[in-house]
């Protein structure tokens, strides 16, 4: 018994007899490229960081028929209006033409805060829920997008503070901040504390501290917590000044400029967190 996969039929090879017929294609699809030499499987997958999840049709920009050969002016003329009216259907409608914007800047967010992608699914998921709600009308995309990436930063337990998210977007720290509260009282969404030894982490891998200050200042960071001291505290801040309180334990110096840049904060906050840390727990 031969399968002809091209015809779909089981053929015997002796007496030519259709055993069967119509079987269902189980191959993988793939498509030739242009220029004949490479074959890629057919379509991205479903995501929802796109505006429309990849599910949308594209008609082609090869002017050749299936046989390869190039078709005619009239032809030409006729598939050229097919694409114009084909991308005009695609962005007819407000909410696409909304998340063709917002998922594009998505991606650009993606690139300047290092994001893993399924940070950014979820981002594009809760961006969706909100603009499914109505709260998108009135406020600037860029923001509520930023506010929603911020939400799937805490939830997924990666260290970005909103004004990161905030500068990467180009908007303003208020704004993206405002646009959070509403979004978590909105949705109802639970959003877990921010990791103070994750914070601690990525201060010491800015300015490349060795690995011995970072574990005192963790254990430093668990009687701060422990004693209640991180209560409407910067969780940045806070890191920060037990980081500049731990390398002064260990002999090693550091600008205060310095230490608070790779904070985020203001020199001023940096002292008074050391200051305050040091008083409340007696280390100095």
């Amino acid at each position: 018994m031969v399968t002809d996969l091209e015809s779909g039929e089981i053929i015997c090879s002796n007496c030519g007899t259709v055993a069967a017929e119509y079987m269902e294609e189980n191959r993988k699809e793939f498509s030739g490229t242009s220029d004949g030499n490479n074959n890629v499987r057919v379509g991205p997958p479903i995501s929802l960081t796109m505006h429309d999840m990849g599910l949308a049709t594209e008609v082609g920009k090869d002017n050749r028929d299936s046989s390869g050969q190039l078709i005619d002016l009239d032809m030409r003329n006729r598939m050229n209006r097919l694409r114009t009216w084909d991308a005009r259907i695609q962005v007819k409608d407000a909410s696409v033409r909304n998340f063709r914007v917002a998922f594009t800047l998505l991606n650009k967010l993606k690139d300047k805060l290092s994001l893993p992608y399924a940070v950014i699914e979820k981002a594009a998921y809760i961006y969706r829920k909100v603009q499914q709600e109505g709260f998108v009308k009135g406020r600037l995309i860029s923001s509520t997008l930023a506010a929603s990436l911020y939400v799937a930063c805490r939830e997924m337990g990666v260290p970005r503070t909103i004004e990161e998210i905030a500068n990467a977007a180009d908007v303003r720290k208020k704004t993206v901040s405002r646009a959070y509260r509403d979004i978590v009282l909105s949705l109802g969404r639970e959003i877990p504390q921010i990791d103070y030894f994750q914070c601690i982490e990525k201060i010491g891998s800015r300015i490349g501290l060795n690995e011995k200050i970072v574990r005192h200042a963790m254990k430093l960071m668990q009687q701060v917590l422990k004693h209640g001291i991180s209560a409407g505290k910067d969780p940045m801040g806070l890191a920060g000044a037990i980081l500049y309180v731990s390398m002064q334990i260990s002999g090693v110096s550091i600008k205060q400029s310095e230490m608070a840049t790779a904070s985020g904060v203001t020199e001023v906050t940096l002292r008074n967190r050391a200051k305050d840390l040091k008083n409340q727990l007696r280390i100095i």
